[in-house]
């Protein structure tokens, strides 16, 4: 779960069996996060699944679509975002396995080896985002492009499908992946600040789905005017193709997410710094 460091700190030096000087520099510190990440099994699995709910999902919604074109359709059912509804199940897969990513160290103890190895402690959290966002990037902006087209494919054979060059399509599916990209940081964050696998989860899934249902039942229009500010509805705002006139523009939900994003980051920072340093 662990590649252990001999060294001391990012930019020392110790002395390796070879009476070799090692210095441990960030670049250090993002690669042997990569060997963490790459040897775990469940990573490919979930990323995987995510890549494969995205596609199937995406395949079924577009033959719905197109064999009930006629009638009984509601209007985000028509348009590009439709077929990418897929990330609802892959928000969770993504974010599960950012809060596993981190908590699973503290799980099996091995975070006492990589802080041992790099005792100022940040530069881990900070490779581990690096690492992290790299591969959720490139491998779930493609996984929405493959479901896009997926869907269309469908669509096409009814005679109703939707061109990337279409307004809004590409911007569509690219905020898709960029979505799940930030969820799955956010995951990571709450796996530094709660250090408990089932505790991160249970954060991660309040914040994403109980939160916002509980807000738009609760009465007040102040309560709806905050709940657009959550991650899961500024996210809907950046990635959408509809928009409700009190709904954040795509610009202002991507801005509002990645506070939420970098927020979470920096407290995990404090935290990781006063409880391990």
């Amino acid at each position: 779960m662990s590649t252990v460091i001999n060294d001391r700190a990012p930019g020392a030096a110790s002395r390796g069996s070879s009476g070799s000087e090692i210095h441990i520099t960030f670049p250090r510190v993002v690669a042997s996060e990569w060997i963490k990440f790459r040897t775990l099994r469940s990573s490919r699995i979930v990323l995987v699944a995510a890549i494969v709910a995205m596609i199937a999902i995406g395949s079924l919604i577009g033959y719905n679509t197109g064999a009930h074109w006629g009638g009984g359709l509601d209007p985000e059912d028509r348009v590009a975002s439709a077929p990418l509804q897929g990330l609802y199940l892959a928000q969770l897969l993504i974010g599960v396995l950012g809060v596993l990513f981190v908590s699973g160290e503290y799980t099996t103890g091995m975070i006492r080896s990589t802080l041992a190895a790099v005792p100022t402690r940040l530069p881990v959290l900070g490779a581990k985002a690096v690492v992290y966002s790299a591969v959720t990037l490139v491998t779930l902006v493609p996984a929405s492009f493959a479901a896009f087209f997926a869907a269309q494919s469908f669509l096409r054979h009814y005679g109703h499908g939707t061109a990337l060059s279409a307004p809004t399509a590409l911007r569509v599916v690219i905020a898709t992946g960029v979505y799940l990209t930030l969820v799955g940081l956010l995951g990571s964050a709450l796996g530094w600040i709660v250090r408990s696998t089932p505790g991160g989860i249970s954060s991660l899934v309040a914040l994403l789905l109980v939160v916002p249902v509980l807000l738009r039942v609760l009465p007040g229009q102040w309560v709806q005017d905050a709940a657009k500010y959550l991650p899961s509805e500024a996210g809907a705002s950046f990635y959408g193709t509809l928009h409700d006139a009190t709904a954040l523009s795509p610009g202002g939900g991507l801005l509002v997410l990645a506070l939420w994003v970098v927020a979470a980051l920096v407290l995990a920072a404090v935290l990781l710094r006063r409880r391990d340093g």
